[in-house]
């Protein structure tokens, strides 16, 4: 089922592609150990020690698991700044656990040196507010969701 965005020029979108980057690699390094298992088989006749070519199964399983999880956090959403406020994406169960916080609930935002986390305030005393993770968003694209963030709730 998908659904029709009605101004997808209005938002900004930022994946967890990020967080993707150790799977891509761990699905990488797996599929060359069941390879690997798989490519001794062929000695199995000289050497009888060698593992059986079942065994490549697991790894390349895994990997296979690896490689749908980087997929689906490279292209799903993890943060999206839309005119009516930030959309926040849990990792689990995005769908089901989304979470908006409006543009008028923030009374301002901070982001920490090495812009790897933002603070939502709800109010001035920075009694109540939200706590969100960058390191998720890779690392170029942070300065562009700090400045967005930053430049929507900063009074004018």
């Amino acid at each position: 089922m998908k659904k029709n965005i009605q101004s997808p020029e209005k938002e900004l979108r930022f994946t967890r592609s990020g967080q993707a980057v150790m799977f891509w690699v761990s699905a990488a390094v797996l599929a060359s150990v069941g390879i690997t298992l798989l490519a001794t088989a062929a000695y199995r006749d000289i050497n009888p020690l060698l593992p059986h070519p079942a065994w490549a199964l697991l790894p390349l399983g895994v990997s296979f698991i690896f490689v749908r999880i980087a997929m689906n956090l490279t292209k799903h959403a993890y943060l999206i700044l839309t005119p009516l406020g930030i959309e926040i994406f849990p990792f689990f169960r995005p769908s089901v656990g989304m979470n908006l916080v409006v543009w008028q609930e923030i009374d301002h935002a901070e982001v920490n040196e090495k812009a790897t986390l933002l603070t939502l305030h709800h109010n001035a005393e920075k009694s109540s507010g939200i706590h969100l993770s960058l390191k998720p968003i890779r690392a170029d694209k942070r300065s562009l969701l700090a400045k967005a963030v930053l430049a929507r709730v900063s009074p004018a």
